[in-house]
């Protein structure tokens, strides 16, 4: 079975992009037929500068390798790398009416909040669509804010395999509920454009500011507290397995501890977990040609197929 799924280079991953996404890939890898790639076209449309790009696009592949996607266990590449996407893109669009990108949620929801209403803005669930059904994908890990997209792709090729006949997979959208949206420091879902994160490759005093920053009740130090609604208690326990939430729970409810003192117990979750992660991601920035080259190395796969599905589509559609 076929898993894709890709990541925008828009900054530095938080562990909001890890839990929610990022630790599936990594375990599917292991046991499917995994894709994965770092979506550089998909960023354009929120970054014109060049120069960001690029880095970011660096730093991104870097944390990847560092959390342990494995390029001899997965297809890793750029997306810009494999231009047979930006052909089907186009393909595709003949076959996209003009309502179905106009109900898409995450269109309107990135207007809303002051995003220029470009074109590519709108025509992004289209290049989403040509992602994955350029390698027949047919499952795409997302979070519940991506489902919509998935569904738009699968869509899209109903439509065209009613034209043409079976040409492509229909994909289905895979969503862990337990860690579908992780929390931010407000409470709300965690996210570079709502400034709510806790970096995984920030430096020591950075995390622990942002780890500070979460927000909780005026619960005295003495009284039990309230784990259910805790924002800190809900982060703690993406590191904890069954037992050991238990354990924090009893924290809670006995009292005699703060919420600064949670704090410093997830401050403490954060970097002992992400500890060998960063010593990795620190040593692939400091060899870019490295990462270039294991960036190539999964390119060569991917284009390898997307020209034979690309030949298939022309022999169809008479190019």
């Amino acid at each position: 079975m076929r898993i894709l799924t890709g990541l925008q280079p828009s900054g530095d991953l938080h562990i909001g992009n890890y839990f929610g996404s990022l630790k599936q890939m990594i375990q599917a890898q292991e046991t499917s037929d995994m894709f994965i790639f770092i979506a550089n076209y998909h960023a354009m449309t929120t970054s014109k500068n060049a120069q960001s790009l690029r880095e970011n696009t660096l730093k991104a592949a870097a944390a990847y390798l560092a959390l342990g996607v494995d390029e001899q266990k997965c297809t890793f590449y750029l997306q810009s790398d494999v231009k047979e996407v930006l052909e089907l893109y186009w393909i595709l669009s003949q076959f996209t009416p003009m309502g179905l990108l106009e109900r898409a949620h995450s269109y309107k929801d990135k207007i809303a909040k002051g995003l220029n209403a470009s074109h590519g803005l709108f025509s992004y669930p289209v290049l989403m669509a040509a992602d994955i059904l350029l390698f027949d994908a047919k499952v795409i890990p997302v979070g519940k804010d991506q489902i919509q997209h998935v569904e738009i792709a699968r869509d899209i090729a109903l439509k065209v395999n009613n034209e043409w006949g079976e040409i492509f997979t229909l994909p289905e959208a895979r969503i862990d509920e337990n860690v579908a949206v992780v929390i931010g420091t407000d409470g709300a879902k965690m996210s570079k454009s709502y400034k709510n994160t806790i970096d995984i490759f920030a430096d020591t005093k950075t995390v622990k500011k942002q780890i500070s920053a979460i927000i909780t009740d005026s619960t005295p130090l003495q009284d039990p507290k309230k784990w259910q609604d805790c924002n800190v208690f809900k982060l703690c326990s993406l590191f904890l397995n069954e037992n050991e939430q238990n354990a924090l729970k009893q924290r809670y409810e006995s009292g005699a501890e703060g919420y600064g003192h949670f704090k410093m117990y997830l401050n403490e979750l954060v970097f002992d977990y992400f500890k060998e992660a960063k010593s990795r991601y620190d040593k692939f920035l400091q060899n870019p040609g490295q990462i270039k080259e294991i960036l190539d190395f999964g390119a060569k796969k991917a284009k390898e197929i997307a020209k034979l599905k690309m030949q298939k589509i022309h022999e169809k559609i008479g190019l």
